[in-house]
């Protein structure tokens, strides 16, 4: 199984879309899932074309998928290299299956720092390690 997932995210004002006054739901899940994964131990590598656009051209899959179906192919997935999902973020449950990890593998729990709360399913960026607010 691969132990690495790339995330090809279509323009956002930053690297998770999680910003801004208006917050879509599915970014802020698809950003708690990759934490979950990473604390699994996967290494997750995720690309924003309006601030990474070199990753999107170094990967001849990626734009492939674009030459054919331009922006709609984004956001895209690759795991091991190999595309698992283009245009819509996938679920908690796909992403595991991908990666080789179990639905209910249960990461070691981070402290978060003194006054910092992260809501039920943790879609704080990193996990409440930086002392960045939680969403």
């Amino acid at each position: 199984m691969p132990n690495t997932l790339t995330v090809f995210d279509p323009a956002m004002c930053c690297s998770t879309g999680i910003c801004g006054p208006s917050v879509d739901a599915r970014l802020v899940r698809f950003a708690a899932d990759l934490d979950w994964l990473r604390a699994t131990g996967v290494e997750v590598e995720r690309f924003n074309l309006a601030q990474q656009p070199a990753a999107f051209a170094a990967s001849a899959a990626v734009k492939q998928a674009l030459a054919e179906r331009g922006e709609a192919a984004l956001p895209l997935v690759l795991a091991g290299g190999e595309v698992v999902s283009i245009g819509t973020y996938p679920s908690r449950a796909q992403l595991a299956d991908w990666a080789g990890v179990p639905v209910a593998a249960s990461p070691a729990k981070r402290k978060l720092p003194l006054g910092v709360v992260a809501p039920a399913g943790g879609c704080c960026s990193d996990g409440g390690t930086s002392g960045e607010p939680c969403c």
